[in-house]
Protein backbone atom coordinates (compact mmCIF):
# COMPACT_ATOMS: atom_id res chain seq x y z
CA UNK A 1 0.00 0.00 0.00
CA UNK A 2 0.93 3.43 -0.78
CA UNK A 3 -0.02 7.06 -0.28
CA UNK A 4 -0.72 7.61 -3.74
CA UNK A 5 -3.29 4.52 -3.69
CA UNK A 6 -4.59 5.86 0.32
CA UNK A 7 -5.15 9.39 -1.52
CA UNK A 8 -7.07 7.61 -4.49
CA UNK A 9 -9.32 5.88 -2.01
CA UNK A 10 -9.97 9.72 0.22
CA UNK A 11 -10.95 11.44 -2.34
CA UNK A 12 -12.95 8.55 -3.67
CA UNK A 13 -14.97 8.30 -0.21
CA UNK A 14 -15.17 11.81 0.13
CA UNK A 15 -16.80 12.87 -3.06
CA UNK A 16 -18.83 9.46 -2.82
CA UNK A 17 -18.73 8.99 -6.33
CA UNK A 18 -15.77 6.98 -8.53
CA UNK A 19 -16.59 9.74 -11.62
CA UNK A 20 -16.24 12.82 -10.16
CA UNK A 21 -13.09 11.41 -7.86
CA UNK A 22 -11.82 10.32 -11.80
CA UNK A 23 -12.21 14.03 -12.89
CA UNK A 24 -10.55 15.42 -9.71
CA UNK A 25 -7.61 13.71 -9.63
CA UNK A 26 -7.42 13.49 -13.61
CA UNK A 27 -6.98 9.54 -13.47
CA UNK A 28 -9.01 7.23 -15.70
CA UNK A 29 -11.62 5.86 -13.82
CA UNK A 30 -10.99 2.16 -14.58
CA UNK A 31 -7.79 2.50 -13.08
CA UNK A 32 -8.76 4.91 -10.07
CA UNK A 33 -11.27 1.77 -9.08
CA UNK A 34 -8.75 -0.86 -9.72
CA UNK A 35 -5.70 1.28 -7.28
CA UNK A 36 -8.81 0.76 -4.88
CA UNK A 37 -9.74 -2.26 -4.96
CA UNK A 38 -5.84 -3.08 -4.47
CA UNK A 39 -6.45 -1.20 -1.00
CA UNK A 40 -9.35 -3.79 -0.17
CA UNK A 41 -7.35 -6.99 -1.28
CA UNK A 42 -4.25 -6.32 0.67
CA UNK A 43 -6.53 -5.45 3.55
CA UNK A 44 -9.02 -8.32 3.31
CA UNK A 45 -12.07 -5.74 4.19
CA UNK A 46 -14.64 -3.82 1.59
CA UNK A 47 -14.05 -0.09 2.21
CA UNK A 48 -16.76 1.29 -0.01
CA UNK A 49 -20.00 -0.23 -1.20
CA UNK A 50 -21.11 0.67 -4.65
CA UNK A 51 -24.58 1.49 -5.55
CA UNK A 52 -26.32 3.26 -8.30
CA UNK A 53 -25.47 6.52 -7.18
CA UNK A 54 -21.74 6.29 -6.21
CA UNK A 55 -20.99 4.83 -3.25
CA UNK A 56 -20.92 4.63 0.58
CA UNK A 57 -17.90 3.99 3.31
CA UNK A 58 -18.13 0.37 5.09
CA UNK A 59 -17.22 0.95 9.27
CA UNK A 60 -13.70 -0.42 8.29
CA UNK A 61 -13.70 2.15 5.16
CA UNK A 62 -14.21 5.01 7.54
CA UNK A 63 -11.67 3.81 9.75
CA UNK A 64 -9.16 3.73 6.93
CA UNK A 65 -10.72 6.89 6.13
CA UNK A 66 -9.86 8.67 8.77
CA UNK A 67 -6.23 7.41 8.82
CA UNK A 68 -5.99 8.38 5.46
CA UNK A 69 -6.79 11.62 5.82
CA UNK A 70 -3.90 12.09 9.00
CA UNK A 71 -1.21 10.51 6.32
CA UNK A 72 -2.09 13.27 4.02
CA UNK A 73 -1.83 15.67 6.63
CA UNK A 74 1.54 14.16 7.67
CA UNK A 75 2.77 14.35 4.49
CA UNK A 76 2.19 17.65 3.83
CA UNK A 77 4.12 18.78 6.56
CA UNK A 78 6.87 16.73 5.65
CA UNK A 79 7.28 18.51 2.55
CA UNK A 80 6.66 21.93 4.07
CA UNK A 81 9.19 21.10 6.32
CA UNK A 82 11.71 19.82 3.84
CA UNK A 83 11.51 23.12 1.73
CA UNK A 84 11.81 25.32 4.71
CA UNK A 85 15.29 25.08 4.43
CA UNK A 86 16.17 24.57 0.89
CA UNK A 87 17.18 27.20 -1.45
CA UNK A 88 14.61 28.18 -4.38
CA UNK A 89 15.62 26.75 -7.58
CA UNK A 90 16.42 29.43 -10.01
CA UNK A 91 17.38 29.24 -13.52
CA UNK A 92 16.12 28.37 -17.56
CA UNK A 93 16.45 24.62 -18.50
CA UNK A 94 15.73 23.45 -22.12
CA UNK A 95 14.03 20.39 -22.81
CA UNK A 96 13.63 17.78 -26.03
CA UNK A 97 10.91 15.77 -26.56
CA UNK A 98 9.46 13.76 -29.20
CA UNK A 99 5.89 14.57 -30.26
CA UNK A 100 4.06 11.97 -28.87
CA UNK A 101 5.52 12.43 -25.66
CA UNK A 102 5.44 16.47 -25.78
CA UNK A 103 1.99 16.55 -25.62
CA UNK A 104 1.62 13.98 -22.87
CA UNK A 105 4.12 15.77 -20.91
CA UNK A 106 4.77 19.17 -21.84
CA UNK A 107 1.43 21.11 -20.36
CA UNK A 108 1.58 18.64 -17.01
CA UNK A 109 5.16 19.48 -16.59
CA UNK A 110 4.87 23.55 -17.01
CA UNK A 111 2.21 22.85 -14.55
CA UNK A 112 4.21 20.70 -11.96
CA UNK A 113 7.17 22.73 -12.18
CA UNK A 114 5.37 26.47 -12.02
CA UNK A 115 3.89 24.99 -8.85
CA UNK A 116 6.81 23.58 -7.05
CA UNK A 117 9.48 25.87 -8.36
CA UNK A 118 8.21 29.10 -9.75
CA UNK A 119 12.04 30.52 -10.24
CA UNK A 120 12.64 28.51 -12.98
CA UNK A 121 12.06 29.18 -16.70
CA UNK A 122 11.33 26.17 -18.94
CA UNK A 123 11.92 26.11 -22.55
CA UNK A 124 9.95 23.11 -24.41
CA UNK A 125 11.09 22.37 -27.88
CA UNK A 126 9.78 18.56 -29.64
CA UNK A 127 11.57 16.80 -32.48
CA UNK A 128 12.45 13.14 -33.21
CA UNK A 129 14.19 10.93 -31.11
CA UNK A 130 17.52 10.93 -33.75
CA UNK A 131 17.65 14.64 -33.33
CA UNK A 132 17.10 15.00 -29.45
CA UNK A 133 20.44 12.85 -29.28
CA UNK A 134 22.19 15.26 -30.90
CA UNK A 135 21.16 18.02 -29.25
CA UNK A 136 21.82 16.74 -26.32
CA UNK A 137 25.23 15.87 -26.96
CA UNK A 138 25.59 19.57 -28.72
CA UNK A 139 24.30 21.01 -25.48
CA UNK A 140 21.78 22.62 -27.44
CA UNK A 141 19.01 22.09 -24.72
CA UNK A 142 19.83 20.15 -21.03
CA UNK A 143 18.19 17.30 -21.13
CA UNK A 144 15.73 15.30 -23.70
CA UNK A 145 13.35 12.33 -24.16
CA UNK A 146 14.05 9.63 -27.22
CA UNK A 147 12.48 6.46 -27.59
CA UNK A 148 14.35 3.66 -27.98
CA UNK A 149 17.43 5.62 -26.76
CA UNK A 150 21.20 3.87 -28.19
CA UNK A 151 23.97 4.04 -25.00
CA UNK A 152 26.47 6.99 -25.70
CA UNK A 153 29.45 7.60 -24.28
CA UNK A 154 29.11 10.87 -21.60
CA UNK A 155 25.13 10.62 -21.93
CA UNK A 156 23.02 8.71 -19.23
CA UNK A 157 19.72 7.01 -20.25
CA UNK A 158 17.46 6.62 -17.59
CA UNK A 159 14.36 4.19 -18.33
CA UNK A 160 11.25 6.44 -18.23
CA UNK A 161 8.18 3.65 -19.74
CA UNK A 162 7.86 1.02 -21.77
CA UNK A 163 5.13 0.75 -24.48
CA UNK A 164 4.31 -1.50 -27.55
CA UNK A 165 4.45 -0.38 -30.80
CA UNK A 166 1.64 -0.71 -33.48
CA UNK A 167 1.33 -1.02 -37.21
CA UNK A 168 -1.17 2.13 -38.04
CA UNK A 169 -3.70 2.07 -41.24
CA UNK A 170 -6.77 3.72 -42.35
CA UNK A 171 -9.77 2.15 -40.57
CA UNK A 172 -10.69 0.76 -43.87
CA UNK A 173 -8.01 -0.91 -44.92
CA UNK A 174 -8.09 -5.12 -44.65
CA UNK A 175 -4.91 -5.39 -42.72
CA UNK A 176 -6.09 -3.43 -39.68
CA UNK A 177 -9.35 -4.21 -39.79
CA UNK A 178 -9.28 -6.92 -36.56
CA UNK A 179 -8.20 -4.09 -34.26
CA UNK A 180 -8.27 -6.29 -31.09
CA UNK A 181 -6.23 -9.11 -32.59
CA UNK A 182 -1.95 -8.66 -32.56
CA UNK A 183 -0.59 -8.81 -35.66
CA UNK A 184 2.52 -10.69 -35.99
CA UNK A 185 5.59 -9.56 -37.35
CA UNK A 186 6.24 -11.26 -40.53
CA UNK A 187 2.82 -10.75 -41.36
CA UNK A 188 4.17 -6.99 -41.90
CA UNK A 189 5.82 -8.20 -44.53
CA UNK A 190 4.86 -7.04 -47.97
CA UNK A 191 2.88 -3.90 -46.42
CA UNK A 192 4.03 -0.82 -48.03
CA UNK A 193 5.06 1.26 -44.71
CA UNK A 194 5.87 4.89 -44.18
CA UNK A 195 9.18 5.45 -42.07
CA UNK A 196 11.96 7.51 -40.90
CA UNK A 197 15.07 7.41 -42.18
CA UNK A 198 17.47 6.01 -40.79
CA UNK A 199 19.19 6.37 -38.21
CA UNK A 200 15.74 7.31 -36.57
CA UNK A 201 15.68 5.43 -33.53
CA UNK A 202 12.41 3.52 -33.82
CA UNK A 203 13.29 2.99 -37.51
CA UNK A 204 16.81 1.14 -36.64
CA UNK A 205 14.44 -0.90 -33.57
CA UNK A 206 12.23 -2.34 -36.17
CA UNK A 207 14.64 -3.10 -38.72
CA UNK A 208 16.78 -4.74 -35.75
CA UNK A 209 13.74 -6.95 -35.26
CA UNK A 210 12.72 -7.41 -38.79
CA UNK A 211 16.14 -8.81 -39.46
CA UNK A 212 16.39 -11.25 -36.40
CA UNK A 213 13.30 -13.22 -37.82
CA UNK A 214 14.24 -13.02 -41.34
CA UNK A 215 11.33 -10.28 -42.26
CA UNK A 216 11.94 -8.28 -45.02
CA UNK A 217 10.28 -4.64 -44.85
CA UNK A 218 9.26 -3.00 -47.88
CA UNK A 219 9.61 0.79 -47.22
CA UNK A 220 7.54 2.80 -49.62
CA UNK A 221 8.19 6.42 -48.22
CA UNK A 222 10.69 7.59 -45.63
CA UNK A 223 9.10 10.65 -43.68
CA UNK A 224 10.95 12.01 -40.82
CA UNK A 225 7.51 14.20 -39.71
CA UNK A 226 5.30 12.00 -37.47
CA UNK A 227 2.41 14.52 -38.06
CA UNK A 228 2.46 14.02 -41.96
CA UNK A 229 3.37 10.40 -41.89
CA UNK A 230 0.04 10.13 -40.16
CA UNK A 231 -1.78 12.65 -42.56
CA UNK A 232 -0.34 9.96 -45.62
CA UNK A 233 -1.05 6.87 -43.61
CA UNK A 234 -4.73 8.59 -42.94
CA UNK A 235 -5.24 8.99 -46.64
CA UNK A 236 -4.36 5.68 -47.93
CA UNK A 237 -0.66 5.82 -48.77
CA UNK A 238 0.42 3.17 -46.96
CA UNK A 239 1.13 2.12 -42.78
CA UNK A 240 3.33 2.81 -40.08
CA UNK A 241 4.74 1.54 -37.28
CA UNK A 242 4.29 3.94 -33.79
CA UNK A 243 3.94 4.06 -30.37
CA UNK A 244 0.82 3.02 -28.90
CA UNK A 245 0.31 6.10 -27.24
CA UNK A 246 1.08 8.11 -29.72
CA UNK A 247 -1.88 7.11 -32.22
CA UNK A 248 -4.29 6.84 -29.14
CA UNK A 249 -6.56 10.62 -30.40
CA UNK A 250 -6.99 9.69 -33.77
CA UNK A 251 -7.98 5.96 -32.86
CA UNK A 252 -10.62 7.35 -30.47
CA UNK A 253 -11.98 9.45 -33.12
CA UNK A 254 -12.00 6.60 -35.82
CA UNK A 255 -9.17 8.65 -37.97
CA UNK A 256 -6.59 5.54 -37.87
CA UNK A 257 -6.66 2.15 -36.87
CA UNK A 258 -3.77 0.38 -34.93
CA UNK A 259 -3.02 -3.42 -34.39
CA UNK A 260 -0.45 -4.48 -31.52
CA UNK A 261 2.46 -5.83 -32.93
CA UNK A 262 3.21 -9.78 -31.59
CA UNK A 263 5.01 -12.95 -32.28
CA UNK A 264 7.68 -11.47 -31.48
CA UNK A 265 6.74 -8.10 -29.41
CA UNK A 266 8.35 -5.04 -30.79
CA UNK A 267 9.00 -2.27 -27.93
CA UNK A 268 9.53 1.65 -27.98
CA UNK A 269 10.87 2.47 -24.78
CA UNK A 270 11.33 6.41 -23.44
CA UNK A 271 14.33 7.73 -22.21
CA UNK A 272 15.17 10.45 -20.15
CA UNK A 273 18.71 11.27 -21.94
CA UNK A 274 21.02 13.87 -19.71
CA UNK A 275 24.91 14.96 -19.77
CA UNK A 276 26.50 12.50 -17.14
CA UNK A 277 27.18 15.71 -15.18
CA UNK A 278 23.75 16.25 -14.49
CA UNK A 279 24.24 14.79 -11.04
CA UNK A 280 26.08 17.39 -10.10
CA UNK A 281 23.77 20.08 -11.18
CA UNK A 282 20.81 20.78 -8.56
CA UNK A 283 18.57 22.52 -11.20
CA UNK A 284 18.99 19.27 -14.11
CA UNK A 285 18.40 16.53 -10.62
CA UNK A 286 15.09 18.45 -10.07
CA UNK A 287 13.45 18.65 -12.97
CA UNK A 288 15.13 14.91 -14.30
CA UNK A 289 13.08 14.07 -11.04
CA UNK A 290 9.76 15.55 -11.51
CA UNK A 291 10.07 14.05 -15.01
CA UNK A 292 10.40 10.64 -13.64
CA UNK A 293 7.55 11.02 -10.83
CA UNK A 294 4.73 12.54 -13.73
CA UNK A 295 5.58 9.70 -15.98
CA UNK A 296 5.23 7.26 -13.44
CA UNK A 297 1.91 9.21 -12.11
CA UNK A 298 0.85 8.68 -16.08
CA UNK A 299 1.51 5.56 -16.31
CA UNK A 300 0.41 4.69 -13.02
CA UNK A 301 -3.35 6.07 -13.58
CA UNK A 302 -4.16 4.98 -16.87
CA UNK A 303 -3.28 8.27 -18.41
CA UNK A 304 -0.73 7.06 -20.57
CA UNK A 305 -2.49 4.26 -22.36
CA UNK A 306 -0.43 0.67 -22.16
CA UNK A 307 2.20 1.83 -21.15
CA UNK A 308 4.11 0.47 -18.23
CA UNK A 309 6.45 2.71 -16.24
CA UNK A 310 9.75 2.06 -15.03
CA UNK A 311 10.55 1.13 -11.64
CA UNK A 312 12.43 4.14 -9.83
Amino acid sequence: MDSRKLRYFAVTARLGSFTRAAEELRIAQPALSRRIREIEEELGQELLVRHGRGVRLTPIGAAVLQRAEEIEHLMGLIKHEANQDRPALRGKISIGMPPAAALRIGARLAARMAQAHPHVTLHLRDGVSSLIHEWVIEKRIDLGLAYNATPIDGLENVPLLRERAVLVGPPDQAAVTAVNEPIRLRDIAGLPLIMPSLPHNNRRVLEEAAARHGVRLVIRTEVDSVALTKAMVREGQGYTILSHASVDDEVKQGELSRRVIDNPPVFADLFLIADRSAKSESLKQQVMQEIQALVFDLCDSGAWPEAIGAKR
